[in-house]
């Protein structure tokens, strides 16, 4: 299947000179959402995970998919003040300036495996801060699972302790 077709770029958005990936024709089709879901699946070779981590928001619309289909929890990593229960936190890097990301302090047990997904790999400051949040918790992340990846951002050089893979490269 040609996924591409599914990635309407918006110009301009959310700032001028970013040209804006978005996924929502893909959540829309039902043929194309069922069948990226299962390439996701694909990608990780039936690997055995405890959790799923997904990262706001766009994160959330495959990472539980993911997660009933490798038979595991799923877990909500999400920006500064959103989650009701204890937990812990990670700055990170954005273009201008820094972000904190949290996630609850009981979701990942001393030696659970990880897999973590979110739709797009751009700078990896986002996915770096969550294999971050995983180890600090006792996680191994097995797997960095995206829907797309923007390559000329160079994402994956903050991964490179981990196994990446992506449905898109742009």
């Amino acid at each position: 299947m040609d996924f591409k077709k599914y990635i309407r770029d918006i110009p301009n958005f959310p700032e001028e000179g970013i040209n804006f990936k978005d996924i929502t024709p893909l959540l829309q089709d039902a043929d194309a959402l069922k069948k990226a879901g299962e390439v996701l699946f694909e990608f990780t070779n039936s690997i055995k995970v405890d959790k799923v981590v997904g990262m706001e928001s766009r994160g959330f619309f495959f990472a539980p998919i993911l997660a009933t289909r490798l038979n595991a929890g799923f877990v909500p990593v999400r920006k500064q003040g959103k989650l009701p229960y204890r937990k812990i936190s990670e700055s990170y890097e954005l273009e201008y300036g820094t972000d904190i990301l949290e996630i609850h302090a009981d979701s990942i047990l001393k030696g659970e495996k990880v897999l973590i997904h979110d739709d797009v790999l751009a700078t990896g400051g986002t996915a770096q801060a969550v294999c971050k949040l995983i180890e600090k918790l006792g996680g191994e992340v097995v797997q960095c699972n995206f829907l797309m990846e923007l390559e000329f951002l160079k994402g994956r050089e903050k991964l490179l302790d981990y196994q990446v893979v992506s449905l898109l490269q742009y």
